[in-house]
């Protein structure tokens, strides 16, 4: 590698500032001397000790034969000032002197070649620029630019060393290719014989490299008013691909490339107008989505301290994080403050804030092996109905902004192929490709559908797979396929006349099936009661609110959104509860089967269901998220109590038949209660009397309509009886 990589002149490249053994010589210094207090923001063990002498050590023991640089420690150190801005401006010829540099400095530290080329991928510009401003003087200078992956293709094998052989005498010879082109030997170059045109292709000797196509779309925030999002195409190669996965937030350090377009596949005319793209050095994925600081992102390619690579990209926290959140489980008050800082904005509603709490911990992912039973899923779905102005889209919204991976959607906007995948033509293969909806996207975090009562029914359909299996089956234009939609669900509604109606049942009150409302965990009515001391405060609270941006919290520490975002990713990378003790699972034997025994009536001989097994699944799920916020891996007695209260209270307010003031969950799984199918039992066996005792075969219905209501009393008083 040392011998090609020798063949770089040391005079000025042409064309620019950069003179070869100049550079060569800074940056072999920098690489010697940084050390991380020339960062005055930054101090840690390691201070005193030069940095990349130990991330050069750490590189030998993890055979990870790739090199961030942050761009900002050339800033800091003075030899390295000048490359800094050589580095953004002519990335192209600066990239390969710094691999050559690296790879020296690797030899002479371990005294021996590294297995593979060592690749320096630069990042952390200090400016981040929006898709939009990209312009042509930006082409092949390095940039970088923050967005949300939307489009991935598969792993493209591409030519990096193109083999030839001569058809006469077997000469053979190797081209490397430059800048996308092969400069195909038109010639034999052996001597004696020196044929023209016999050179040909041997694919099964050429080398190749991998190659993934993407792209990259603006994140919301950055979108002007009344502007449609802006898209920028992505090339990725060697061990980038497969780094990011459609859905993530991420930022990117790439080589901004402009290619030429043929006028015809066939003709080497090409047109004035060039196609862009990027080509990606660096990637980082986005931890917090809430804000544009420069921390908000973590880098995806590290080890230790230097760097993260983990499978799933998973952060990582310092000490102190670790220890600031072990140390705010063990605060008794831990569950109200947690629940209060929970979209502190919004007054009020305790029960269902802690609801939608202990859906974004969710539950432990499950799949039992000894019995065969398939996966399942530790997702908790939530729903929320009631009156306008009551705060159901605040709530949405606050939470798509806390979640890592988030889609949200609203049901009037939003189609079956939206929500599910659909199948488009790339424009660059001419192939029939498929392309992830929103619940896709936002898998493995969760999916805010506002307007849920207004979605069409084909579009509803498909959710009853996504909320019971987690997957999306697809059998369209020849691709059959099943994706993964292991996502939380937290949708609202509101009542058909707008306003809720309590003489009638949730399922009279919402135009939603019966079979997709019994998918939810805990579905909750928000109504808007008048109680004048309820009004006072939350007058007060909302005023604050506009006066002096400080919500009205009654004493209750409030967790900032950062920290509360971060605590609920640690728990959910770092704990899965399982019930272990014995008190916990009689508890949750003993809730469910308390829970059944609220439809016994000893006045009546007729039982009324008033929970299933969904009930006691949700509760387990629940007491699993309960036991995650603590951050154990156990679930206790405490974890079950909190889950059975908040069930039942979903329960009471939800599944209460308005007609006999009990609890009947077959109002949500049927749609009808017991009380109304006993009473279409006793008028359709009466009718079928009446009918009898006129002895006619035919009859009008008005009037056989007419002649039941004027036995009216008496049917009632055989209902009264029969009910």
């Amino acid at each position: 590698m040392f011998e090609t990589q020798e063949k770089i002149t040391t005079d000025q490249i042409w064309g620019t500032t950069i003179r070869v053994e100049e550079v060569r010589k800074s940056f072999k210094k920098f690489l010697k001397e940084f050390k991380l207090s020339d960062r005055r923001h930054r101090n840690g063990s390691i201070d005193d000790e030069p940095f990349y002498i130990e991330y050069l050590k750490i590189i030998e023991k993890t055979e990870e034969f790739k090199f961030n640089l942050d761009t900002q420690n050339l800033l800091a150190f003075e030899d390295t000032y000048k490359l800094y801005y050589q580095i953004v401006r002519y990335p192209q010829e600066i990239i390969p002197i710094l691999d050559y540099v690296v790879a020296q400095m690797y030899a002479e530290l371990h005294e021996k070649e590294p297995k593979e080329d060592i690749r320096v991928r630069p990042y952390n510009l200090g400016i981040s620029k929006n898709m939009r401003e990209l312009n042509p003087s930006d082409i092949d200078q390095l940039v970088c630019i923050k967005g949300l992956l939307i489009r991935a293709s598969p792993i493209l094998p591409e030519m990096a060393v193109a083999f030839f052989r001569c058809s006469i005498c077997d000469k053979s010879v190797e081209v490397e290719v430059d800048r996308g082109k092969i400069d195909e030997p038109s010639r034999c170059p052996r001597k004696q014989c020196n044929s023209s045109g016999t050179m040909i292709l041997i694919h099964n000797r050429s080398v190749f490299k991998d190659k993934q196509v993407c792209r990259l779309q603006e994140t919301p925030d950055c979108i002007p008013d009344g502007q449609t999002p802006h898209t920028v195409s992505l090339c990725l190669y060697d061990n980038l691909v497969d780094i990011a996965r459609p859905g993530d937030k991420i930022e990117l350090t790439a080589i901004y490339r402009s290619s030429p377009i043929r006028v015809n596949n066939r003709q080497r005319t090409i047109k004035s107008l060039f196609k862009t793209y990027l080509d990606v050095v660096h990637i980082r994925r986005s931890e917090r989505i809430h804000n544009n600081d420069e921390n908000d992102f973590t880098q995806i390619y590290s080890q230790d301290q230097f760097s993260q690579d983990q499978k799933r990209k998973q952060p990582t926290f310092t000490e102190e994080d670790i220890q600031y959140y072990k140390d705010l489980s063990k605060n008794p008050l831990l569950y109200e403050t947690l629940a209060h800082s929970l979209a502190p904005s919004i007054f009020g509603m305790d029960d269902v804030k802690k609801g939608i709490l202990l859906q974004l911990f969710g539950g432990t992912n499950k799949q039992f092996k000894k019995s065969g039973s398939p996966r399942f899923r530790g997702d908790i779905n939530v729903l929320l109905v009631g009156d306008p102005g009551t705060s159901k889209s605040q709530m949405l919204q606050y939470v798509h902004k806390i979640v890592p991976r988030g889609v949200y959607t609203s049901g009037k906007g939003s189609s079956a192929v939206g929500l599910t995948a659909y199948v488009t033509r790339d424009p660059d293969t001419k192939q029939m490709v498929l392309e992830s909806g929103a619940l896709v996207l936002s898998d493995g975090g969760v999916c805010c559908i506002d307007e849920f009562d207004k979605m069409s029914d084909s579009t509803r359909a498909v959710l009853h797979e996504v909320m019971e299996q987690q997957t999306v089956s697809v059998a369209k234009a020849g691709i059959i396929t099943t994706l993964n939609a292991r996502t939380s669900v937290l949708a609202s509604a509101n009542p058909i006349d707008s306003k809720y109606d309590p003489k009638k049942s949730i399922v009279r009150n919402i135009d939603l099936p019966p079979t997709l409302m019994s998918r939810f965990d805990l579905i909750y009515l928000v109504l808007d009661k008048i109680d004048r001391h309820a009004d006072w405060e939350l007058a007060t609270h909302l005023v604050s609110l506009y006066a002096e941006d400080s919500p009205f919290s009654a004493s209750v520490n409030i967790l900032p959104i950062e920290t509360l975002a971060k605590y609920i990713q640690y728990s959910r990378i770092q704990y899965n509860p399982i019930i272990g003790s014995d008190e916990a699972h009689k508890a949750l034997v003993d809730a469910y089967v308390s829970l059944r025994r609220l439809g016994q009536d000893p006045h009546s001989s007729e039982k009324i269901v008033t929970a299933t097994t969904r009930q006691l699944e949700s509760m387990i799920r629940l007491a699993e998220a309960h036991a995650r916020m603590r951050l154990s891996n156990t679930v206790e007695i405490t974890d079950v109590n909190e889950a059975e209260r908040l069930l039942r209270e979903a329960i009471k307010l939800s599944a209460l038949d308005p007609e006999t003031g009990r609890i009947d969950l077959d109002l949500i799984t049927t749609g009808h209660g017991s009380y109304e199918r006993r009473l279409l039992t006793v008028m359709r066996e009466e009718f079928q009397k009446m009918l009898n005792r006129l002895n006619i075969t035919n009859i009008h219905f008005k009037k056989a309509l007419e002649d039941f209501n004027e036995q009216s009393d008496v049917v009632n008083s055989i209902i009264q009886e029969h009910i």
